[in-house]
């Protein structure tokens, strides 16, 4: 839809100010760890892996950071374990929450949550309350600078393309099947094309858009939430509407 934003375009458009981002590598160690811990320590063989790799470094991690989380979570150095946990909820305005969390500590996490939750006008629900209206896909952002849409179209309907999607300004949106995520990075790769954020994404069926004010609420609970060591991800079926993002900007 022109002229809206989705959640993850309104996050991406709030880290270019976003500084409270401090405990972003301690989210990437967590991942590289289970990832690890999970799926073994070879990248080539561990697709969860090697995507945590992947945004470890581009986010500037330092690569012995990497090798000691990849090192704690396959045993060979000591370290924390960690369960993850996915609460669901709703936010100001009815809208839709699922968060993702690491922790190694079940108790404080959700007492936590429920804190953040209560003090900003939402609630937890119970489990799948809200995880049916979401769909686990591979997802990944191309400057509109880069390609144009056939172009992207061509390059990618036989990488496992789903959607592609333009409402952002600056970017498209790609969106695959969880599998075909490697397969599309690669053919833009081999085309020469750059992307950013390839990520795991929990994608809604419906958008709710909301106006500023509401919007304004649903963004304070979701950066109480993400600025929680335990949490690792948060995903939103919020909508907004241009008009209402510039003024949220101003």
């Amino acid at each position: 839809m022109s002229g809206h934003s989705k959640w993850a375009t309104i996050k991406r458009k709030k880290a270019a100010t976003d500084q409270k981002r401090g405990n972003l590598f301690t989210k990437l160690v967590k991942e590289i760890t289970i990832a690890a811990k999970m799926g073994g320590a070879d990248p080539g063989g561990n697709p969860r892996l090697r995507l945590a790799i992947d945004t470890a470094r581009s986010n500037s991690m330092p690569m012995e950071n990497i090798q000691r989380a990849v090192k704690k979570g396959t045993g060979e150095l000591e370290g924390v374990t960690y369960d993850e946990i996915t609460y669901e909820g709703y936010g100001p305005a009815g809208i839709a929450l699922i968060i993702e969390t690491a922790t190694d500590n079940r108790n404080r996490t959700v007492a936590d949550i429920r804190h953040i939750m209560s003090r900003n006008n939402g609630s937890l629900g119970e489990s799948g309350s809200v995880s049916w209206m979401f769909h686990r896909k591979g997802s990944l952002d191309v400057p509109k600078s880069a390609a144009s849409e056939d172009t992207l179209m061509e390059i990618l309907l036989d990488s496992g393309l789903e959607d592609l999607e333009g409402d952002d300004e600056t970017y498209y949106t790609v969106v695959t099947d969880l599998k075909d995520l490697e397969t599309a990075k690669k053919a833009l790769e081999a085309a020469g094309i750059p992307f950013e954020n390839a990520k795991v994404d929990m994608i809604p069926e419906n958008y709710i858009e909301l106006e500023a004010d509401d919007a304004s609420k649903v963004i304070r609970i979701i950066d109480a939430l993400e600025n929680n060591d335990d949490v690792q991800a948060v995903y939103s079926n919020m909508e907004i509407s241009e008009k209402a993002m510039n003024s949220l900007n101003e």
